[in-house]
Protein backbone atom coordinates (compact mmCIF):
# COMPACT_ATOMS: atom_id res chain seq x y z
CA UNK A 1 0.00 0.00 0.00
CA UNK A 2 1.18 3.18 -0.76
CA UNK A 3 2.44 5.32 2.73
CA UNK A 4 0.48 8.66 0.92
CA UNK A 5 -2.94 5.93 1.90
CA UNK A 6 -1.38 5.08 5.13
CA UNK A 7 -4.99 6.26 6.57
CA UNK A 8 -6.59 3.68 4.23
CA UNK A 9 -7.83 0.91 7.02
CA UNK A 10 -5.64 2.57 9.63
CA UNK A 11 -6.86 2.47 12.80
CA UNK A 12 -7.32 6.24 14.86
CA UNK A 13 -7.52 6.51 18.85
CA UNK A 14 -9.08 9.21 19.79
CA UNK A 15 -7.68 11.47 22.72
CA UNK A 16 -9.69 13.64 24.67
CA UNK A 17 -6.73 15.61 25.95
CA UNK A 18 -8.70 16.68 29.02
CA UNK A 19 -9.02 13.30 30.32
CA UNK A 20 -6.19 11.51 29.30
CA UNK A 21 -3.40 12.32 31.63
CA UNK A 22 -2.41 15.42 33.77
CA UNK A 23 1.34 16.51 33.94
CA UNK A 24 0.68 19.30 36.14
CA UNK A 25 -1.41 18.77 39.06
CA UNK A 26 -3.64 21.55 37.89
CA UNK A 27 -6.63 18.34 37.47
CA UNK A 28 -7.16 18.67 33.31
CA UNK A 29 -5.16 16.30 31.24
CA UNK A 30 -2.79 18.52 29.02
CA UNK A 31 -0.28 17.87 26.01
CA UNK A 32 2.66 16.70 28.20
CA UNK A 33 0.38 14.26 29.32
CA UNK A 34 -0.37 12.76 25.95
CA UNK A 35 3.29 12.68 25.70
CA UNK A 36 3.94 10.81 28.79
CA UNK A 37 1.17 8.25 27.48
CA UNK A 38 2.50 8.19 23.93
CA UNK A 39 4.55 3.88 24.88
CA UNK A 40 0.87 3.69 26.08
CA UNK A 41 -0.75 3.96 23.01
CA UNK A 42 2.19 2.79 20.69
CA UNK A 43 1.41 -0.36 22.46
CA UNK A 44 -2.08 -0.49 21.56
CA UNK A 45 -1.19 -1.22 17.95
CA UNK A 46 -3.13 2.12 16.60
CA UNK A 47 -1.74 4.06 13.51
CA UNK A 48 -3.16 7.47 14.21
CA UNK A 49 -3.84 10.03 17.89
CA UNK A 50 -6.95 12.34 16.74
CA UNK A 51 -6.53 14.64 19.64
CA UNK A 52 -9.54 16.83 20.13
CA UNK A 53 -9.05 20.69 20.49
CA UNK A 54 -6.32 21.74 22.46
CA UNK A 55 -6.37 25.38 21.03
CA UNK A 56 -6.74 29.08 23.13
CA UNK A 57 -9.91 29.38 23.95
CA UNK A 58 -12.84 30.61 26.99
CA UNK A 59 -13.77 26.59 27.04
CA UNK A 60 -17.08 27.19 26.94
CA UNK A 61 -17.62 23.81 25.21
CA UNK A 62 -14.50 22.20 25.92
CA UNK A 63 -12.45 23.54 23.33
CA UNK A 64 -14.88 23.47 20.42
CA UNK A 65 -15.07 27.42 20.85
CA UNK A 66 -11.87 28.46 19.34
CA UNK A 67 -10.58 32.12 20.04
CA UNK A 68 -7.16 32.05 18.32
CA UNK A 69 -6.90 28.98 15.79
CA UNK A 70 -2.83 29.01 15.75
CA UNK A 71 -2.35 29.18 20.20
CA UNK A 72 -2.59 26.17 22.49
CA UNK A 73 -4.77 27.03 25.47
CA UNK A 74 -2.41 27.49 28.59
CA UNK A 75 -4.35 24.72 30.05
CA UNK A 76 -2.63 22.32 27.59
CA UNK A 77 0.61 23.93 27.43
CA UNK A 78 2.56 25.38 24.67
CA UNK A 79 3.56 25.30 21.21
CA UNK A 80 6.71 23.65 21.85
CA UNK A 81 4.94 21.23 23.77
CA UNK A 82 2.64 20.60 20.88
CA UNK A 83 5.66 20.28 18.38
CA UNK A 84 7.80 17.33 21.01
CA UNK A 85 4.37 15.53 20.96
CA UNK A 86 4.29 15.33 17.14
CA UNK A 87 8.03 15.08 17.20
CA UNK A 88 7.43 11.87 19.85
CA UNK A 89 4.57 10.53 18.23
CA UNK A 90 6.50 10.46 14.83
CA UNK A 91 9.50 8.97 16.42
CA UNK A 92 6.85 5.65 17.20
CA UNK A 93 5.66 6.02 13.30
CA UNK A 94 2.03 7.82 14.94
CA UNK A 95 0.51 10.10 12.82
CA UNK A 96 -1.25 13.09 14.47
CA UNK A 97 -4.63 14.09 13.29
CA UNK A 98 -5.60 17.30 15.17
CA UNK A 99 -9.08 18.47 15.50
CA UNK A 100 -10.40 21.52 13.63
CA UNK A 101 -13.56 23.55 14.15
CA UNK A 102 -14.21 25.37 11.27
CA UNK A 103 -18.01 26.43 10.58
CA UNK A 104 -17.86 28.64 13.76
CA UNK A 105 -15.18 30.38 16.69
CA UNK A 106 -15.90 31.61 20.22
CA UNK A 107 -17.61 35.05 20.52
CA UNK A 108 -13.96 35.85 22.36
CA UNK A 109 -12.34 35.50 18.67
CA UNK A 110 -10.36 38.96 17.68
CA UNK A 111 -12.61 38.68 14.10
CA UNK A 112 -15.92 38.10 15.87
CA UNK A 113 -14.87 41.09 18.56
CA UNK A 114 -14.29 43.31 15.12
CA UNK A 115 -17.61 42.13 13.38
CA UNK A 116 -19.63 42.97 16.15
CA UNK A 117 -18.42 46.34 16.60
CA UNK A 118 -20.65 48.12 13.95
CA UNK A 119 -22.01 47.00 10.55
CA UNK A 120 -18.74 48.91 8.70
CA UNK A 121 -15.60 47.65 9.76
CA UNK A 122 -12.98 45.41 7.83
CA UNK A 123 -14.64 42.21 8.93
CA UNK A 124 -18.32 43.16 9.39
CA UNK A 125 -19.14 40.34 6.96
CA UNK A 126 -17.15 37.60 8.34
CA UNK A 127 -19.96 36.20 10.55
CA UNK A 128 -23.48 35.41 9.75
CA UNK A 129 -25.64 38.80 10.23
CA UNK A 130 -29.11 39.39 9.45
CA UNK A 131 -31.64 41.72 10.88
CA UNK A 132 -34.86 40.86 12.77
CA UNK A 133 -38.13 40.57 11.46
CA UNK A 134 -40.75 43.57 11.46
CA UNK A 135 -42.00 42.55 14.75
CA UNK A 136 -38.57 42.27 16.35
CA UNK A 137 -38.33 38.34 16.27
CA UNK A 138 -35.44 36.15 14.58
CA UNK A 139 -35.31 36.36 11.00
CA UNK A 140 -35.89 32.72 10.42
CA UNK A 141 -36.75 29.18 12.49
CA UNK A 142 -33.71 28.17 12.81
CA UNK A 143 -32.80 26.36 15.71
CA UNK A 144 -29.60 25.52 17.82
CA UNK A 145 -28.40 22.05 18.72
CA UNK A 146 -28.14 23.23 22.32
CA UNK A 147 -31.64 24.55 22.52
CA UNK A 148 -33.27 27.39 21.54
CA UNK A 149 -32.85 30.08 18.45
CA UNK A 150 -29.88 29.48 16.46
CA UNK A 151 -30.23 33.27 16.45
CA UNK A 152 -28.67 35.78 19.32
CA UNK A 153 -29.76 39.53 19.46
CA UNK A 154 -26.73 41.81 19.57
CA UNK A 155 -27.14 45.38 20.32
CA UNK A 156 -23.85 46.56 19.04
CA UNK A 157 -25.33 45.82 15.39
CA UNK A 158 -28.97 45.85 15.79
CA UNK A 159 -28.92 42.29 14.04
CA UNK A 160 -28.72 38.69 15.12
CA UNK A 161 -26.30 36.34 14.44
CA UNK A 162 -26.37 32.73 14.08
CA UNK A 163 -25.07 29.75 16.08
CA UNK A 164 -25.48 26.51 15.80
CA UNK A 165 -24.15 25.81 18.48
CA UNK A 166 -24.05 27.85 21.84
CA UNK A 167 -24.82 31.17 21.55
CA UNK A 168 -20.97 32.07 22.46
CA UNK A 169 -20.21 30.17 19.14
CA UNK A 170 -21.15 32.40 16.30
CA UNK A 171 -20.84 30.98 12.93
CA UNK A 172 -18.70 32.20 10.31
CA UNK A 173 -19.99 33.37 7.10
CA UNK A 174 -18.59 31.10 4.64
CA UNK A 175 -20.13 32.78 1.64
CA UNK A 176 -17.38 35.07 1.67
CA UNK A 177 -14.14 34.56 -0.08
CA UNK A 178 -12.33 36.29 2.41
CA UNK A 179 -13.85 33.88 5.34
CA UNK A 180 -13.01 30.63 3.11
CA UNK A 181 -8.93 32.23 2.38
CA UNK A 182 -8.15 32.58 5.98
CA UNK A 183 -9.75 29.92 7.44
CA UNK A 184 -7.59 27.88 4.80
CA UNK A 185 -4.86 29.98 6.04
CA UNK A 186 -5.13 28.70 9.80
CA UNK A 187 -5.16 24.69 8.81
CA UNK A 188 -1.57 25.77 6.77
CA UNK A 189 -0.21 26.80 9.94
CA UNK A 190 -1.02 23.40 11.21
CA UNK A 191 0.05 21.41 7.90
CA UNK A 192 3.59 23.50 8.36
CA UNK A 193 4.19 22.28 11.97
CA UNK A 194 3.89 18.56 10.91
CA UNK A 195 0.42 17.13 11.50
CA UNK A 196 -0.45 14.19 9.16
CA UNK A 197 -4.55 15.55 9.15
CA UNK A 198 -7.07 16.73 10.39
CA UNK A 199 -10.92 15.86 11.89
CA UNK A 200 -13.00 18.61 10.35
CA UNK A 201 -15.68 19.29 13.43
CA UNK A 202 -19.38 19.51 11.80
CA UNK A 203 -17.88 19.78 8.82
CA UNK A 204 -21.73 20.26 6.70
CA UNK A 205 -21.99 23.53 8.73
CA UNK A 206 -20.12 26.07 7.21
CA UNK A 207 -22.34 27.22 4.51
CA UNK A 208 -26.15 28.49 5.39
CA UNK A 209 -28.69 28.96 2.63
CA UNK A 210 -28.34 32.88 1.73
CA UNK A 211 -32.17 33.52 1.65
CA UNK A 212 -32.28 32.37 5.04
CA UNK A 213 -35.70 29.75 4.52
CA UNK A 214 -37.27 28.72 7.01
CA UNK A 215 -36.50 25.04 7.75
CA UNK A 216 -39.50 22.93 7.14
CA UNK A 217 -41.04 20.56 10.19
CA UNK A 218 -40.59 16.95 10.49
CA UNK A 219 -42.85 14.05 10.79
CA UNK A 220 -43.26 13.07 14.54
CA UNK A 221 -42.33 9.83 13.58
CA UNK A 222 -39.04 11.11 12.10
CA UNK A 223 -37.70 12.82 14.86
CA UNK A 224 -35.52 10.76 16.34
CA UNK A 225 -32.20 12.23 15.38
CA UNK A 226 -28.67 11.32 15.24
CA UNK A 227 -26.76 13.03 17.61
CA UNK A 228 -29.31 14.43 19.52
CA UNK A 229 -32.11 13.43 21.83
CA UNK A 230 -36.03 13.38 20.50
CA UNK A 231 -36.84 15.64 23.36
CA UNK A 232 -34.77 18.09 21.93
CA UNK A 233 -36.93 20.60 19.64
CA UNK A 234 -33.77 20.51 17.16
CA UNK A 235 -35.46 17.58 16.30
CA UNK A 236 -38.82 18.75 14.84
CA UNK A 237 -37.27 20.10 11.88
CA UNK A 238 -35.92 19.07 8.62
CA UNK A 239 -32.69 20.80 8.41
CA UNK A 240 -32.44 21.34 4.75
CA UNK A 241 -31.77 25.40 4.98
CA UNK A 242 -28.85 25.71 7.84
CA UNK A 243 -26.40 23.12 6.98
CA UNK A 244 -25.69 20.48 4.67
CA UNK A 245 -25.29 23.43 1.30
CA UNK A 246 -24.39 22.63 -2.30
CA UNK A 247 -21.58 25.48 -1.74
CA UNK A 248 -20.04 23.35 0.69
CA UNK A 249 -18.54 20.92 -1.85
CA UNK A 250 -16.20 23.12 -3.99
CA UNK A 251 -14.77 24.24 -0.34
CA UNK A 252 -14.09 20.78 0.35
CA UNK A 253 -12.00 20.55 -2.88
CA UNK A 254 -10.31 23.89 -1.93
CA UNK A 255 -9.31 21.92 1.46
CA UNK A 256 -8.07 18.79 -0.60
CA UNK A 257 -5.83 20.93 -2.86
CA UNK A 258 -4.10 22.37 0.41
CA UNK A 259 -3.41 18.75 1.70
CA UNK A 260 -2.63 17.47 -1.65
CA UNK A 261 0.55 19.74 -1.27
CA UNK A 262 1.72 18.13 2.06
CA UNK A 263 1.45 13.85 0.46
CA UNK A 264 0.45 11.63 3.00
CA UNK A 265 -1.56 14.50 4.98
CA UNK A 266 -5.50 13.41 5.35
CA UNK A 267 -8.86 14.65 5.83
CA UNK A 268 -11.51 13.10 7.99
CA UNK A 269 -15.13 14.77 8.08
CA UNK A 270 -18.07 14.46 10.40
CA UNK A 271 -21.40 14.45 9.27
CA UNK A 272 -24.34 15.32 10.86
CA UNK A 273 -27.03 15.77 8.45
CA UNK A 274 -30.69 14.74 7.05
CA UNK A 275 -29.33 12.06 5.24
CA UNK A 276 -25.46 11.54 7.02
CA UNK A 277 -24.86 8.23 4.75
CA UNK A 278 -25.43 9.56 1.45
CA UNK A 279 -23.95 12.90 2.48
CA UNK A 280 -20.87 10.74 3.67
CA UNK A 281 -20.85 9.50 0.06
CA UNK A 282 -21.23 12.90 -1.38
CA UNK A 283 -18.78 14.07 0.50
CA UNK A 284 -15.63 11.40 -0.16
CA UNK A 285 -16.25 10.67 -3.76
CA UNK A 286 -13.41 11.14 -6.25
CA UNK A 287 -10.20 13.01 -5.30
CA UNK A 288 -11.34 16.37 -4.56
CA UNK A 289 -13.34 16.11 -1.68
CA UNK A 290 -12.38 14.32 1.95
CA UNK A 291 -10.39 11.69 2.17
CA UNK A 292 -12.66 10.24 4.47
CA UNK A 293 -15.85 10.88 7.00
CA UNK A 294 -17.89 9.42 9.75
CA UNK A 295 -21.24 9.62 10.81
CA UNK A 296 -23.43 9.07 13.63
CA UNK A 297 -25.34 5.82 12.56
CA UNK A 298 -23.15 3.88 14.58
CA UNK A 299 -23.67 6.21 17.57
CA UNK A 300 -27.30 5.69 18.04
CA UNK A 301 -28.50 2.83 21.00
CA UNK A 302 -29.61 0.16 18.08
CA UNK A 303 -27.29 -2.50 18.71
CA UNK A 304 -28.20 -5.65 16.86
CA UNK A 305 -26.44 -7.41 13.43
CA UNK A 306 -29.61 -6.37 11.36
CA UNK A 307 -29.06 -2.36 11.69
CA UNK A 308 -25.35 -2.38 11.61
CA UNK A 309 -25.44 -4.52 8.48
CA UNK A 310 -28.67 -2.75 6.73
CA UNK A 311 -25.99 0.77 7.51
CA UNK A 312 -23.04 -0.44 6.75
CA UNK A 313 -25.03 -2.04 3.43
CA UNK A 314 -26.68 0.89 2.36
CA UNK A 315 -23.39 2.99 2.67
CA UNK A 316 -21.39 0.54 0.61
CA UNK A 317 -24.39 0.82 -2.03
CA UNK A 318 -23.77 4.85 -2.75
CA UNK A 319 -20.11 5.11 -1.39
CA UNK A 320 -18.71 4.21 -4.75
CA UNK A 321 -15.10 5.31 -4.84
CA UNK A 322 -15.51 6.92 -1.42
CA UNK A 323 -13.78 5.63 1.64
CA UNK A 324 -15.62 5.69 5.33
CA UNK A 325 -14.75 6.08 8.83
CA UNK A 326 -16.89 4.19 10.89
CA UNK A 327 -16.58 4.89 14.97
CA UNK A 328 -18.84 3.28 17.91
CA UNK A 329 -18.03 5.98 20.38
CA UNK A 330 -16.35 9.21 20.74
CA UNK A 331 -16.60 11.99 23.36
CA UNK A 332 -20.14 13.02 22.32
CA UNK A 333 -22.03 10.12 23.28
CA UNK A 334 -22.90 7.54 25.70
CA UNK A 335 -20.00 4.85 26.11
CA UNK A 336 -20.25 2.10 23.67
CA UNK A 337 -20.57 -0.39 26.77
CA UNK A 338 -23.35 1.34 28.10
CA UNK A 339 -25.51 1.97 25.16
CA UNK A 340 -24.74 -1.21 23.43
CA UNK A 341 -23.61 -3.12 26.25
CA UNK A 342 -27.01 -2.14 28.17
CA UNK A 343 -27.07 -4.51 31.41
CA UNK A 344 -24.40 -7.26 30.34
CA UNK A 345 -20.96 -5.86 31.04
CA UNK A 346 -18.88 -8.99 30.39
CA UNK A 347 -15.58 -8.45 29.27
CA UNK A 348 -16.48 -10.81 26.40
CA UNK A 349 -18.62 -8.58 25.05
CA UNK A 350 -16.37 -5.27 24.97
CA UNK A 351 -13.82 -7.28 23.15
CA UNK A 352 -16.68 -8.58 20.57
CA UNK A 353 -17.25 -4.78 20.17
CA UNK A 354 -13.58 -3.78 19.14
CA UNK A 355 -12.95 -6.87 17.24
CA UNK A 356 -16.78 -6.15 15.56
CA UNK A 357 -15.46 -2.21 14.68
CA UNK A 358 -11.97 -3.22 13.65
CA UNK A 359 -13.51 -5.90 11.13
CA UNK A 360 -15.24 -3.17 8.97
CA UNK A 361 -14.69 -2.16 5.50
CA UNK A 362 -13.03 1.79 5.79
CA UNK A 363 -10.99 3.07 8.27
CA UNK A 364 -12.08 3.39 12.66
CA UNK A 365 -12.07 5.58 14.98
CA UNK A 366 -11.54 4.48 18.56
CA UNK A 367 -12.60 6.30 21.49
CA UNK A 368 -9.70 6.36 24.71
CA UNK A 369 -11.48 3.77 27.19
CA UNK A 370 -13.10 1.77 24.67
CA UNK A 371 -9.69 -0.69 25.36
CA UNK A 372 -10.50 -0.84 28.95
CA UNK A 373 -14.52 -1.53 28.18
CA UNK A 374 -15.18 1.41 30.15
CA UNK A 375 -19.04 2.07 31.33
CA UNK A 376 -20.53 5.32 31.23
CA UNK A 377 -20.24 7.57 34.42
CA UNK A 378 -22.79 7.60 36.14
CA UNK A 379 -22.62 11.85 37.19
CA UNK A 380 -24.95 13.63 39.63
CA UNK A 381 -26.10 17.01 38.39
CA UNK A 382 -23.96 19.03 40.58
CA UNK A 383 -21.01 17.35 38.88
CA UNK A 384 -21.37 18.25 35.41
CA UNK A 385 -19.86 20.64 33.60
CA UNK A 386 -21.14 20.17 30.19
CA UNK A 387 -23.72 22.92 29.37
CA UNK A 388 -25.74 20.83 26.29
CA UNK A 389 -26.41 18.05 29.92
CA UNK A 390 -27.21 20.90 31.86
CA UNK A 391 -29.97 22.36 29.59
CA UNK A 392 -31.51 19.04 29.16
CA UNK A 393 -31.03 17.28 32.27
CA UNK A 394 -32.83 14.87 33.73
CA UNK A 395 -33.76 13.30 30.12
CA UNK A 396 -30.41 14.17 28.86
CA UNK A 397 -27.32 14.11 31.22
CA UNK A 398 -24.98 15.49 28.31
CA UNK A 399 -21.34 14.34 27.36
CA UNK A 400 -19.65 14.20 30.95
CA UNK A 401 -20.09 10.74 31.22
CA UNK A 402 -17.55 9.65 28.19
CA UNK A 403 -15.72 12.29 29.47
CA UNK A 404 -14.26 11.33 32.89
CA UNK A 405 -10.50 10.84 33.15
CA UNK A 406 -8.79 7.86 32.08
CA UNK A 407 -8.13 5.32 35.02
CA UNK A 408 -4.67 4.60 34.81
CA UNK A 409 -4.01 3.08 38.56
CA UNK A 410 -6.95 1.49 40.96
CA UNK A 411 -4.96 2.75 44.11
CA UNK A 412 -6.59 6.19 44.22
CA UNK A 413 -9.86 7.96 44.25
CA UNK A 414 -7.94 9.99 41.14
CA UNK A 415 -6.75 6.59 39.36
CA UNK A 416 -3.56 8.34 38.31
CA UNK A 417 -4.68 10.72 36.44
CA UNK A 418 -3.56 13.29 38.32
CA UNK A 419 -1.91 14.67 41.28
CA UNK A 420 -4.69 17.37 41.96
CA UNK A 421 -8.23 17.12 41.97
CA UNK A 422 -9.33 16.30 38.62
CA UNK A 423 -11.77 18.32 36.64
CA UNK A 424 -14.88 15.46 36.31
CA UNK A 425 -14.71 12.67 38.91
CA UNK A 426 -13.20 9.22 38.39
CA UNK A 427 -16.04 6.88 38.95
CA UNK A 428 -15.33 3.70 41.59
CA UNK A 429 -16.45 1.16 38.82
CA UNK A 430 -13.32 2.65 36.28
CA UNK A 431 -10.76 2.58 39.23
CA UNK A 432 -11.67 -1.60 38.56
CA UNK A 433 -10.61 -1.23 35.02
CA UNK A 434 -7.38 0.35 35.54
CA UNK A 435 -5.12 -0.28 33.36
CA UNK A 436 -2.34 -1.35 35.66
CA UNK A 437 -5.05 -4.28 36.66
CA UNK A 438 -5.64 -5.21 33.19
CA UNK A 439 -1.69 -4.87 32.33
CA UNK A 440 -1.31 -7.70 34.32
CA UNK A 441 -4.21 -10.21 33.02
CA UNK A 442 -3.17 -11.97 29.77
CA UNK A 443 -7.12 -12.38 29.48
CA UNK A 444 -8.07 -8.67 30.08
CA UNK A 445 -9.97 -6.31 27.42
CA UNK A 446 -7.06 -4.40 27.44
CA UNK A 447 -4.36 -7.24 26.21
CA UNK A 448 -7.48 -8.43 24.11
CA UNK A 449 -7.83 -5.33 22.01
CA UNK A 450 -3.84 -4.96 21.75
CA UNK A 451 -4.12 -8.52 20.47
CA UNK A 452 -6.26 -8.21 17.68
CA UNK A 453 -5.02 -5.05 16.21
CA UNK A 454 -1.50 -6.36 15.84
CA UNK A 455 -3.34 -9.64 14.10
CA UNK A 456 -5.48 -7.45 12.03
CA UNK A 457 -2.44 -5.34 10.93
CA UNK A 458 -1.14 -8.32 9.09
CA UNK A 459 -4.50 -8.97 7.53
CA UNK A 460 -4.65 -6.99 3.99
CA UNK A 461 -8.29 -7.85 3.48
CA UNK A 462 -9.38 -6.40 6.89
CA UNK A 463 -7.61 -2.96 6.31
CA UNK A 464 -8.25 -2.75 2.48
CA UNK A 465 -10.57 -5.21 1.64
CA UNK A 466 -14.22 -5.02 0.52
CA UNK A 467 -17.06 -6.40 2.02
CA UNK A 468 -19.58 -8.23 1.58
CA UNK A 469 -22.28 -9.43 4.07
CA UNK A 470 -23.57 -12.61 4.09
CA UNK A 471 -27.42 -13.73 5.82
CA UNK A 472 -27.17 -15.10 9.31
CA UNK A 473 -29.09 -15.84 12.42
CA UNK A 474 -30.97 -12.74 13.50
CA UNK A 475 -27.95 -12.70 16.75
CA UNK A 476 -24.99 -13.23 14.42
CA UNK A 477 -23.32 -10.22 12.20
CA UNK A 478 -21.55 -12.03 9.32
CA UNK A 479 -19.70 -11.11 6.27
CA UNK A 480 -16.54 -11.13 3.73
CA UNK A 481 -13.55 -9.30 3.30
CA UNK A 482 -11.73 -9.82 0.09
CA UNK A 483 -8.50 -8.10 -1.07
CA UNK A 484 -5.90 -9.35 -3.64
CA UNK A 485 -6.75 -12.71 -3.86
CA UNK A 486 -6.84 -13.38 0.50
CA UNK A 487 -10.83 -14.19 1.76
CA UNK A 488 -11.41 -13.62 4.88
CA UNK A 489 -15.14 -14.68 6.63
CA UNK A 490 -16.18 -13.02 9.79
CA UNK A 491 -19.03 -14.16 12.23
CA UNK A 492 -19.59 -12.26 15.44
CA UNK A 493 -22.50 -13.42 18.26
CA UNK A 494 -23.61 -10.62 19.39
CA UNK A 495 -26.08 -12.35 21.94
CA UNK A 496 -25.08 -14.05 25.43
CA UNK A 497 -26.24 -17.49 24.71
CA UNK A 498 -23.87 -19.92 22.10
CA UNK A 499 -25.42 -20.13 18.26
CA UNK A 500 -24.70 -21.89 15.33
CA UNK A 501 -25.17 -21.11 11.82
CA UNK A 502 -24.41 -22.99 8.28
CA UNK A 503 -20.92 -22.05 6.91
CA UNK A 504 -19.26 -23.61 4.07
CA UNK A 505 -17.40 -27.30 4.71
CA UNK A 506 -14.22 -25.90 3.31
CA UNK A 507 -14.01 -22.98 6.01
CA UNK A 508 -10.56 -22.77 7.92
CA UNK A 509 -10.06 -21.46 11.14
CA UNK A 510 -7.23 -18.37 11.23
CA UNK A 511 -5.54 -17.88 14.06
CA UNK A 512 -3.98 -15.08 16.36
CA UNK A 513 -6.89 -13.23 16.52
CA UNK A 514 -7.46 -13.14 20.17
CA UNK A 515 -11.13 -15.34 20.26
CA UNK A 516 -11.47 -18.80 20.90
CA UNK A 517 -14.39 -21.45 21.44
CA UNK A 518 -15.62 -21.63 18.28
CA UNK A 519 -16.18 -24.99 16.19
CA UNK A 520 -16.84 -25.76 13.05
CA UNK A 521 -18.03 -29.18 12.40
CA UNK A 522 -20.31 -30.99 9.90
CA UNK A 523 -20.78 -27.48 7.87
CA UNK A 524 -21.96 -25.22 11.05
CA UNK A 525 -20.41 -23.16 13.10
CA UNK A 526 -20.80 -22.65 16.48
CA UNK A 527 -20.01 -19.54 18.55
CA UNK A 528 -19.59 -18.74 22.33
CA UNK A 529 -21.77 -16.06 23.67
CA UNK A 530 -19.94 -12.71 22.40
CA UNK A 531 -18.01 -15.31 20.93
CA UNK A 532 -16.11 -14.61 16.95
CA UNK A 533 -14.81 -16.20 14.21
CA UNK A 534 -12.42 -15.76 11.69
CA UNK A 535 -11.59 -18.25 8.32
CA UNK A 536 -10.35 -18.64 5.00
CA UNK A 537 -11.92 -20.74 2.48
CA UNK A 538 -9.61 -23.30 0.68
Amino acid sequence: MNNELWWRGAVVYQVYPRSLMDSNGDGVGDLRGIIHKLDYIDSLGVDAIWISPFFKSPMKDFGYDISDYRNVDPLFGTLEDFDDLVAQAHARNIKIIIDQVLSHTSDQHAWFKESRSNCTNDKQDWYVWADPKADGTPPNNWLSIFGGSAWQWDSRRGQYYLHNFLDSQPDLNFHNPQVRAQILDEVHFWLKRGVDGFRLDAINFCFHDQLLRDNPSKPIEDRKGLGFTDDNPYAYQSHVYDKTQPENIAFLGEIRALLDRYPGSVSLGEIGAENSLETMAEYTHGHGRLHMAYSFELLVDNFSADYIRETVSTLEAGIGDGWPCWSIGNHDVVRVMSRWGGENQAPAKAKLLSALLFSLRGSVCSYQGEELGLPEANLQFHQLQDPYGITFWPSFKGRDGCRTPMPWTEDSDVAGFTAGKPWLPVPREHRALAVNIQDENENSVLNAYRTFLHWRADQPALRYGDIEFFDSAREVLSFQRTYEGQVVSVFFNLSAESCDVPVDGALVALEGHGFSGAEVNDGRLLLPAFGAFFGSVI
